[in-house]
C-alpha cells in the first residue's frame, strides 16, 4: 500500500518529535553553574583532580563548574547528596575507590552506589606502592612473602584506617599470599607514614604520591606498585602482580550524576570530559600527581565501578572488616 505523501510526512515528523527535546536539552545545556561534589577536603588528590576537571570543563561548558567539598563519612555524605539531588546535570559526583569500598562497609546506607549513580566517565587511577622500613629485610615482594611466612603474626601491617584503600589492599594482598600480619589502622595517612618511618610498624600500602619522596630519599624501601601496570613515576619498580598473579588494587577517580539524569547530558560531559583527558597540560598534571588517564565511556566506567565494588565487597567479608 502507498500512502499519501502529507500522511508520510506526518508520520515522519512524529518519528522526528521525540529527539527534539533531546537535542534541546543539550544544546541549552548547562544553562547556570555546575557544581561537583568531593567526598574528601580541599587539598587531597580527589580534590585536586576535581579542580583540574572543573576548571576544563567551565572553559568547555561556558559556566562555571564548582567543586563543592562535603567530608564526611568516608565521602557517603557527599553521595547521597548527589543521589538526592534532581537528575538535571546540575550536580554531579566525584567517585573514588572508598564510594566502591564503602558499598560493602557499611551496612546501613540509604542509598545504592551502582544503582542509584549514573556513570559519567571515567577521570583517573592512581597507584599504590607496596613498601616497608628499611629495617625490614626484603627487597622483593617475594622476599617480603617469605620473611612474613617465616614469622607468622609478628610484623605490623599500618593502614589510613579500617576500611580505607590502604586496608584492603594489603587484606587483599594478605588473603592471596597467605602471610599473617597484624593491621593497626591510624587516623588518615599521615600518622601511620610516621609510624613507618620510625619503625613502629614494618609494612604499609600507601598512595604513591606521599610516600615517593620518602623512598627517594632511602628513607623508606619500595617493594612494588600495586596497579596492573608499572607506574611512569617509578618505572623500573615492579607490580605487586609480577610475582603475585591477579593482584591489582588502586585508588579511581571519575565523574558520576543523579540516575535519571537524560542521556544526552552525560554524552555532551563525557565527550567534554575525555578530551580533558587528552589534553597535554592536562594528562602532564595528572602525571605530576602519579595519576594515569582513565578516558572511558559512561557504559565502561559503570563497569568499571561495579567491578570495583564487588572485588572489594569479597574482600572486606572475607576479613570481616567494620568500620571503627
Amino acid at each position: 500500500m502507498t500512502l499519501p505523501r502529507r500522511r508520510f510526512l506526518q508520520l515522519l515528523a512524529a518519528a522526528a518529535l521525540p529527539a527534539t527535546p533531546r537535542l534541546a536539552r543539550a544544546q541549552t545545556y548547562p544553562a547556570r553553574p555546575v557544581r561537583i561534589v568531593v567526598g574528601f577536603p580541599p587539598g587531597g588528590g580527589a580534590d585536586i583532580v576535581a579542580r583540574l576537571i572543573a576548571q576544563w570543563l567551565s572553559a568547555r561548558l561556558g559556566q562555571p563548574v564548582i567543586v563543592d567539598n562535603r567530608p564526611g563519612a568516608g565521602s557517603n555524605i557527599a553521595a547521597e547528596m548527589v543521589v538526592r539531588a534532581p537528575p538535571d546535570g546540575y550536580t554531579l559526583l566525584m567517585i573514588t575507590s572508598p564510594n566502591a569500598i564503602n558499598a560493602t562497609l557499611y551496612d546501613n546506607l540509604n542509598f545504592n552506589l551502582v544503582r542509584d549513580i549514573a556513570p559519567v566517565a571515567g577521570l583517573s587511577r592512581e597507584p599504590e606502592v607496596m613498601e616497608v622500613n628499611p629495617a625490614v629485610p626484603a627487597a622483593t615482594v617475594p622476599e617480603f612473602i617469605a620473611y612474613a611466612k617465616a614469622n607468622p603474626g609478628k610484623l605490623i601491617m599500618a593502614s589510613a584506617g579500617n576500611g580505607s584503600g590502604p586496608h584492603v589492599a594489603g587484606e587483599l594482598f594478605k588473603m592471596m599470599t597467605g602471610v599473617d600480619m597484624v593491621h593497626v589502622p591510624y587516623r588518615g595517612s599521615a600518622p601511620a607514614l610516621t609510624d613507618l618511618l620510625a619503625g613502629r610498624v614494618q609494612v604499609m600500602f600507601d598512595i604513591l604520591t606521599a610516600s615517593i619522596a620518602h623512598i627517594r630519599a632511602g628513607k623508606l624501601r619500595a617493594l612494588a606498585v600495586t596497579t596492573a601496570t608499572r607506574s611512569d613515576v617509578l618505572p623500573d619498580l615492579p607490580t605487586v602482580g609480577e610475582f603475585v598473579p591477579g593482584y591489582e588494587a588502586s585508588n579511581f577517580r571519575g565523574i558520576g550524576a543523579p540516575r535519571g539524569t537524560p542521556a544526552e547530558i552525560i554524552e555532551r560531559l563525557n565527550r567534554e570530559i575525555n578530551a580533558g583527558l587528552a589534553d597535554p597540560t592536562i594528562k602532564a598534571r595528572l602525571a605530576d600527581l602519579g595519576n594515569t588517564v582513565l578516558v572511558m565511556s559512561p557504559a565502561a566506567f559503570g563497569k568499571l565501578v561495579a567491578d570495583e565494588t564487588e572485588k572489594w565487597g569479597k574482600v572486606i567479608r572475607t576479613a570481616n572488616i567494620k568500620v571503627n
